[in-house]
């Protein structure tokens, strides 16, 4: 089986994907997604989104990593697909499942899925536009309004010459909320040949387990679960094998974050770097009791030092406790 983590616009960049790979058990990344609407896009807009590029499109860790793109005019969506494979791109993901207000108005993401036609023309489009030896994927949601929506939209990927859908299990007006309708995701993967992938509300070993007992899906993409546990993958590989891995301790996790906002200090001010850590920081408490300990005094902190000191500090009362 394999785990993918998921592309979240604003938060998996490739610094993040460089620190949870090094962590283990994560087979592929997907990037954010690159908007796509009536010019070509220049060979540093992708290069921005998927640094990877000239590293054949891995990770230091060596995970590959597929280019998204995210519109919905066809010809301009193949003319980025034939791009992104140029600049190397192992796999061209489409975006389909962005629930993002601003992304809909847009014609962009989830709200395509009212239009399952217009699903077939732009994934079609890019598929024949792409070489035939790099796969065309799709993500997409199980509808818009409501969930009624994904068995055809489902087929209509497939028609196209989707390579593999992955399905994030609600609709668009469900947004993040619980519950995840593995259910529904399994009725697409009956409904379909194509490889289908499940996608939401995997926050543990346990969640993976019944995902893929009611999803019947073997192969799952993870995004906020791993944001919030970084060793979740490697966990759920390990019990694969029927093992059972040490949990990650909270001085581990410190030090992965620190990692993240030394890279981070190439590209941005240090004030911008202590924002990402604390956007990380936020998911973080859901994984970590200790990372929920310190937020209330880490949330207000802006030096970065002293947020680094923080953290530490809180590592180091854990270890000695």
């Amino acid at each position: 089986m394999r785990i993918i983590l998921a592309p979240m616009e604003g938060l998996v960049d490739a610094p993040i994907r460089e620190t949870l790979t090094q962590v283990g058990g994560i087979d592929r990344c997907v990037t954010e997604f690159i908007r796509v609407t009536h010019g070509m896009l220049p060979p540093r807009i992708f290069l921005k989104y998927a640094p990877e590029l000239p590293n054949q499109c891995r990770t230091r860790s060596g995970v590959p990593v597929a280019v998204q793109l995210l519109g919905s005019d066809p010809h301009q969506m193949a003319l980025h697909g034939a791009r992104a494979a140029e600049l190397g791109a192992p796999q061209v993901d489409i975006n389909f499942g962005c629930p993002a207000k601003t992304v809909n108005k847009h014609k962009g993401g989830a709200v395509l899925l009212k239009e399952p036609d217009l699903l077939y023309r732009i994934t079609a489009a890019v598929r024949a536009a792409v070489p035939d030896h790099i796969p065309v994927t799709a993500k997409m949601r199980l509808g818009y309004d409501d969930r009624s929506m994904g068995v055809a939209c489902g087929q209509a990927l497939e028609a196209a010459g989707a390579a593999e859908i992955v399905i994030h299990a609600r609709s668009k007006v469900d947004g993040y909320r619980p519950p995840a309708y593995w259910e529904e995701v399994g009725r697409v993967r009956e409904a379909v040949q194509t490889h289908v992938i499940a996608n939401g509300e995997i926050w543990t070993v346990e969640d993976y387990w019944r995902c893929r007992e009611v999803s019947g899906c073997d192969d799952i993409m993870i995004g906020r679960g791993l944001i919030s546990r970084p060793d979740l993958a490697a966990q759920i590989k390990a019990s694969q094998r029927g093992a059972t891995l040490p949990a990650m301790t909270w001085a581990e996790a410190v030090e992965l974050v620190r990692g993240y906002g030394q890279a981070l200090q190439g590209h941005l001010e240090d004030k911008y770097v202590a924002g990402r850590i604390k956007q990380w920081l936020n998911y973080l408490r859901r994984g970590f009791a200790e990372a929920e300990a310190v937020w209330p005094q880490a949330r207000k902190i802006r030096e970065l030092d002293a947020l680094y000191a923080t953290l530490a500090g809180a590592a180091a009362k854990r270890q000695a406790a």
